[in-house]
């Protein structure tokens, strides 16, 4: 049997009942993790630009987009994820090769759950499908140093999330798997180097294609069965060889993903807690500081902090600024936070901030990359005159170490989803994701659809 065959099966089989108390909570926190991120990012611009294509070229449909109206399931998928993603302050998995974010598949999730009339069970057992897909093959095939982006696996993981939302059947799933895994596979580039609006639309697009492969599939249409093993397969042209069993899988890897505790991308989270736990502890200001030494691990000093994948000094777009460990931590700093407010162009553009993600340096520190990603280490000292204060972080509030509360979740998602919803709005929709095994799911898309533009 092909491996696809085998991951169909995992698919099929899995159930809610599978789903331990806790992992069961998790999902539920990063349900409305994501929806206050979704709706936190309604006015962007680039956001806007997507809605207006999905409203030119769709704009009715059986699911619903965040903010009212409906479209296409892919196009929902694709709207409802940007809205989640674009913000880049969903959740995050570390794998030894690979860092992805789970909770993009949720608009994928949602849409196809959505039209397929289920209920709430059926949602959160289709996402913690998504999230054990992606997490595993994170684990086992990385892609990253090989050139292609975390999509690349995200790719299997919408499909069969969605796979799982529509109840296909084993070999409709396994065609589904294996249409979306061979026709998408997107170059590391989307995150390297001078950054576009690319970076945040990469996982809305594969939840996109993935959705429409499913579709296809359910029709009958069927895809290459040695998507994995075959003669220029995935193992063969992209992530090399490995096995993967999937009988012996479970849908707990949920548990091991985290909530970010600042807008910021996540391999920053631990510094970004110690730099701003000096400057309260120490009463700094911020215009005294004369240097910034952080040491890190080798993934967060890689892809933030100036090592493989580009200077993180240059910074004039939001894109570029939540993927640079400097500006992050300067404006932290200066602002004694990281929200969406701190990637307004006037604010990246500003001489203090500008002048001093200048004075931040980092270094690799070879003991936390192997301490990496079990734990996320650092050392920040801050030098002001003769004086250095410094402190040490293992991991952050929000680590799967170190879980983010019910109610912190809920005080993030209310922060975010205030400017485009009342007080009682935000209150239903935090109940119904606490009680969404027992609604069907037109109920929370209701709510979504009753955000304001």
């Amino acid at each position: 049997m092909a491996l696809v065959h085998d991951l169909a099966e995992f698919v099929s089989e899995a159930s809610y009942a599978d789903l331990s108390a806790e992992a069961e909570a998790q999902l539920k926190a990063r349900v409305l993790d994501s929806l206050g991120c979704a709706i936190g990012a309604m006015d962007a611009e680039p956001v806007r630009r997507v809605r207006a294509h999905v409203d030119e070229f769709d704009g009715d449909g059986p699911a619903t987009l965040i903010g009212g109206g409906g479209a296409s399931p892919d196009r929902a998928a694709l709207y409802n994820s940007f809205l989640v993603r674009y913000l880049d302050f969903n959740d995050s998995y570390l794998a030894e090769g690979e860092t992805c974010h789970p909770s993009d598949n949720l608009g994928t999730v949602l849409a196809t759950a959505e039209y397929a009339d289920a209920d709430g069970r059926a949602l959160l057992e289709a996402l913690a499908v998504a999230y054990q897909v992606q997490c595993r093959l994170s684990d086992e095939a990385p892609v990253r140093d090989h050139g292609f982006d975390h999509t690349v696996e995200g790719q299997y993981a919408a499909a069969a999330g969605a796979s799982k939302a529509l109840d296909l059947s084993p070999e409709q799933t396994a065609n589904a798997v294996a249409i979306s895994g061979t026709a998408h596979n997107a170059l590391r580039v989307t995150r390297t180097g001078a950054l576009s609006n690319w970076k945040g639309l990469a996982y809305p697009e594969t939840g996109f294609t993935a959705t429409h492969s499913t579709f296809l599939a359910r029709r009958g249409i069927t895809g290459p069965p040695e998507v994995f093993e075959g003669n220029k397969g995935y193992m063969h042209s992209i992530a090399g060889e490995f096995d993967l069993d999937w009988s012996a899988e479970d849908l707990e890897r949920v548990t091991r993903t985290s909530i970010k505790k600042y807008n910021a991308e996540f391999h920053s989270q631990s510094t970004l807690e110690a730099a701003l736990a000096i400057k309260r502890e120490e009463g700094i200001d911020p215009h005294a500081i004369d240097r910034i030494e952080i040491d890190t691990f080798d993934v967060a000093y890689h892809i933030i902090g100036g090592g493989e994948e580009g200077d993180k000094t240059v910074v004039r777009e939001k894109e570029e600024a939540d993927h640079s460990l400097p500006y992050m931590t300067a404006v932290a700093l200066l602002d004694d936070q990281v929200l969406p407010a701190q990637y307004a162009s006037d604010r990246i553009a500003a001489d203090d901030v500008q002048s001093l993600l200048q004075k931040v340096e980092i270094r690799e520190n070879e003991d936390y990359s192997a301490a990496f990603p079990d734990k996320m280490p650092c050392d920040v000292r801050i030098h002001v005159g003769d004086t250095v204060y410094g402190t040490h972080r293992e991991d952050f509030e929000g680590f799967h170490t170190n879980p983010m509360a019910w109610d912190t979740v809920a005080e993030k998602f209310s922060r975010l989803a205030e400017p485009h919803t009342d007080a009682a709005l935000r209150s239903d929709m935090v109940d119904a994701v606490d009680e969404l095994e027992t609604l069907p799911v037109h109920e929370l898309t209701d709510l979504l659809a009753a955000v304001e533009r």
